[in-house]
């Protein structure tokens, strides 16, 4: 039977697809400078930055003095134990921690040899900085990654392809998320944005570390509690589904309408008024002033006691 060892998987940045071995009993000392095992070149990496030490089955990784620091699932460490499926953040470079066959794993001069080439190939690839970060966001979650970024303070715009080829951009601003659009509509509040791009499970993303642009409607809320709230949107959305219309169905108001609008709560009448305006289940959804969940609770409401109907799908 083939023994497992662990390897350091990019899955963004500048090398990102390359691999580097963690053989038992040798440390790996990551940096900027040529003379070490795995070499980062790119400005936000220290010299020598951060160190993993293998152990038997033990992993540990330490900074080492470095300048932006080492952080490991979203989280700033001195030093901390590693297992199999933790994400590191170096520089702009995200590392998985993956379990591979010892048989079949490379030598640290052969991988220090083809994260070079790699490096070598994306700068001749790409005329921008070596700052922008890239991934799928079905190896790095969309929660992870503005964790990471949250913690690390970064600031950029954030542009991930959704589905549908829906594209969204987040705006941070030292780890803060001030302002999200979908396909540069401002008819989405930037919060609602927020929350829908933070659903998406599939798609690439891109960090441009650019200039901060200021918006009239920024987002207030932390970065924390808007990943918070996506998360229980999302809870609150998966129950409601089964209820809900096709986002593409057409609503319409009874006539005549039997019950009395006195009955209707304030959000209930909201709904009831974007219906009366014309809208599809989606429309509701984009032209509510309340989050994607609640609006879908007060159509389902509206829904059962007649007050909407649907006209097909």
């Amino acid at each position: 039977m083939a023994s497992v060892s662990y390897a350091l998987r990019f899955i963004s940045g500048k090398y990102q697809g390359g691999e580097f071995p963690l053989h038992k009993g040798r440390d790996v000392v990551i940096g900027r400078s040529s003379e070490l095992e795995m070499v980062l070149v790119e400005d936000m990496v220290s010299r020598r930055h951060a160190a993993i030490t293998v152990n038997g089955e033990e992993l540990t990784i330490a900074d080492v003095g470095s300048t932006n620091g080492t952080f490991v699932n979203g989280e700033k460490v001195k030093r901390a134990r590693l297992k199999e499926g933790d994400r590191i953040l170096i520089g702009t470079s995200i590392m998985k921690v993956v379990s591979v066959d010892s048989s079949n794993a490379m030598s640290t001069e052969e991988a220090k040899s083809q994260l070079e080439k790699r490096g070598q190939q994306q700068m001749q690839k790409t005329t921008t900085s070596t700052r922008a970060m890239t991934g799928n966001i079905e190896e790095i979650p969309l929660p992870d990654l503005l964790q990471l970024f949250s913690t690390s303070k970064r600031t950029g715009v954030l542009t991930v392809s959704g589905p549908s080829r829906v594209t969204g951009q987040i705006y941070l601003r030292k780890g803060q998320i001030y302002y999200a659009t979908i396909d540069d509509s401002y008819e989405l509040k930037p919060d609602k944005a927020a929350y829908r791009i933070l659903t998406w499970e599939k798609g690439m993303f891109e960090l441009d570390s650019s200039e901060e642009k200021t918006f009239l409607d920024e987002i207030k809320d932390s970065t924390e509690g808007l990943l918070m709230e996506a998360m229980r949107i999302v809870d609150e959305m998966q129950r409601l589904d089964p209820e809900m219309p096709a986002r593409n169905a057409q609503l319409s108001i009874p006539k005549p309408l039997v019950p009395p609008l006195s009955d209707l709560t304030k959000d209930q009448l909201e709904v009831f008024q974007v219906v009366f305006n014309g809208a599809t289940t989606q429309g509701v959804l984009d032209k509510s002033k309340q989050a994607d969940c609640e609006a879908a609770q007060a159509l389902v409401d509206l829904i059962k006691k007649e007050y909407v109907s649907t006209k097909g799908s």
